[in-house]
C-alpha cells in the first residue's frame, strides 16, 4: 500500500510557480525547488514527475489562473474601466514576477510545449480585449477610428512591457503612467 502524501500539493505547486517566476526554468535548481516547495526529492518525483513536467504544470496552472484573474478584471464595469482594472491588478500585485513573461523571455518559441501554453493564454486575453474594445467603440467610450485588433495587440504589448519594467524595479507610479498613456490611445 502506497504511503499517503504528507504535503499540500497545491501549495507546493504555488511555491514552484513563485520559484520559476523569480529565477526561470534554467535558473531554478532542483534543490531550490525542493526548498521552496518544502518537499523531499522523492515527493517531487512522485507527485510531479521531473523538473520539466513540474515546470509545464506550473506554467499551465499559472496561465489559467492569470487569465481568469485578468479577464475578471477586464469585465469589471465599462470597457475602459475594465481595461484599467486589468492593468492595475498587475501593477498593484505584491509580487511583480510573471511566469508567463519569464517563459517567453527564456524560451521564445524554441520549446513547442511552452509556446503552446503562452500562445493559448495570449489568444484568450487578446480575444477578451478585442471584445471589450469593440464594446467601448459601440458605446462611444472608445474612439470609433480605433482598430480593435491593433489596439488589443498594443495593449497586450504594453502589459508585457509593464511586467518587464516591474520586474526590473520600476516604481508603481511609473507603471501607472504607462497604463494611463495606453488608455489615452483608445480615446
Amino acid at each position: 500500500m502506497a504511503r499517503p502524501r504528507e504535503f499540500d500539493r497545491e501549495a507546493a505547486l504555488a511555491n514552484a510557480i513563485s520559484a520559476f517566476a523569480e529565477h526561470g526554468y534554467e535558473g531554478t535548481s532542483t534543490d531550490q525547488l525542493l526548498e521552496a516547495m518544502r518537499i523531499s526529492r522523492q515527493s517531487l518525483y512522485n507527485a510531479f514527475g521531473d523538473k520539466r513536467q513540474l515546470y509545464l504544470e506550473a506554467l499551465k496552472t499559472y496561465a489559467a489562473e492569470s487569465m481568469a484573474e485578468q479577464i475578471q478584471c477586464l469585465n469589471t464595469g465599462s470597457p475602459l474601466k475594465g481595461i484599467e482594472a486589468m492593468f492595475s491588478a498587475f501593477i498593484l500585485r505584491p509580487s511583480k514576477s510573471c511566469l508567463g513573461v519569464s517563459a517567453v523571455c527564456e524560451f521564445g518559441h524554441a520549446d513547442a510545449e511552452v509556446s503552446m501554453v503562452n500562445d493559448t493564454a495570449s489568444r484568450t486575453l487578446r480575444a477578451a480585449l478585442e471584445r471589450r474594445i469593440a464594446e467601448g467603440k459601440a458605446s462611444g467610450a472608445i474612439d470609433r477610428d480605433v482598430d480593435v485588433t491593433a489596439a488589443a495587440h498594443f495593449l497586450l504589448a504594453t502589459l508585457s512591457g509593464i511586467k518587464v519594467a516591474a520586474r526590473g524595479g520600476a516604481p508603481v507610479e511609473s507603471l501607472r503612467d504607462v497604463m494611463r498613456m495606453a488608455l489615452r490611445s483608445l480615446t
